[in-house]
């Protein structure tokens, strides 16, 4: 019994080696658009699809990372200046892509433009504070997607969504957590809805790697910002003592986070060329064997995990 046990799954590994190594035809021909292209997973993944002979459509927010990004690639890829929390450049950025895919449509659409910050223990925010980070990571990201759904449809293609393990497990205060768990719940939406039209969603959940949204520096700069404006009653059930543990672990996020991008763009790859994409990619040693198991634990198992290895404000029960 055991030996055709082993055998069944030696069988299903052979073939799902096999049906995830299909590759999409004509890859040449395709055109892929790309918001958050300055740096970081965007950057690369433009990078990656230009070698592999795709047409790259990179969207930058600044002249300077476009500029950057076109001295890097080949003469297929092209740029434009996209801010995702303004109508009008959206509508713009549309248009431009429109131009350049004609009737074939657009292929791919990789929503990765995002922002970490303003992030913290929720009461030391404001409303703006929440606002600022979900203007992009979900507002825009919705906006541009419902943009570039009929080009999308056209061509029967792909949109992948850049979400985090955190919207799987809400690890910290701020709008961060919030548009991931937004990200997923609009992919989800999505991905039944165009599936009529033979549209295809992907959404990746990267773990933690080394990018501007995980940088030490602005991640510092942030909390300080936060408690300085906060109120002087807020800082005194916290402490400096937390202020200044918060800062220690943060300081030391640099370390502690993946430098490998390419585990996060392989993934973006895949879900862009191959036959046979996965629906959700857990991307990263740390999403694989902690955050994904642990998103799947019982609540109260969580809170208390958490409970036990955060840190606790001075003035806590």
């Amino acid at each position: 019994m055991w030996l055709y046990l082993v055998a069944l799954v030696g069988l299903w590994t052979l073939l799902r080696f096999l049906r995830e190594r299909q590759v999409v035809s004509h890859l040449q021909d395709k055109y892929v658009f790309i918001t958050g292209c300055d740096s970081g997973f965007g950057n690369l993944l433009a990078r990656q699809l230009d070698r592999r002979g795709m047409r790259v459509l990179a969207a930058c927010l600044t002249e300077k990372g476009a500029e950057e990004l076109r001295n890097k690639t080949s003469d297929r890829l092209e740029t434009v200046i996209l801010d995702v929390t303004k109508t009008e450049s959206i509508v713009a950025a549309t248009q431009w892509v429109k131009e350049r895919v004609g009737n074939r449509g657009l292929w791919g659409l990789v929503n990765n433009a995002g922002i970490s910050t303003p992030s913290g223990p929720n009461e030391w925010m404001k409303k703006q504070d929440f606002a600022s980070v979900l203007d992009v990571n979900l507002l825009g990201m919705i906006e541009v997607t419902l943009s570039m759904l009929p080009l999308v449809r056209k061509a029967r293609g792909r949109v992948v969504n850049i979400s985090s393990v955190v919207g799987r497990v809400s690890l910290f205060g701020g709008g961060y957590c919030i548009s991931k768990y937004g990200v997923e719940a609009f992919s989800d939406s999505l991905r039944r809805e165009l599936s009529y039209f033979g549209v295809k969603v992907a959404i990746i959940e990267p773990g933690f790697f080394l990018t501007g949204v995980t940088s030490s520096a602005r991640l510092c700069s942030n909390i300080q910002m936060l408690w300085d404006q906060t109120s002087s009653e807020i800082r005194e059930i916290y402490g400096e003592k937390y202020l200044a543990s918060y800062l220690k672990i943060l300081n030391k996020m640099d370390q502690k986070c993946n430098k490998d991008l390419s585990v996060v763009t392989d993934c973006m790859e895949h879900a862009l060329t191959a036959c046979h994409p996965h629906t959700r990619y857990s991307a990263g040693w740390d999403a694989k064997l902690f955050y994904l198991p642990l998103s799947c634990l019982p609540t109260f198992l969580v809170d208390a995990l958490l409970y036990w290895t955060s840190l606790k404000p001075e003035k806590a029960l």
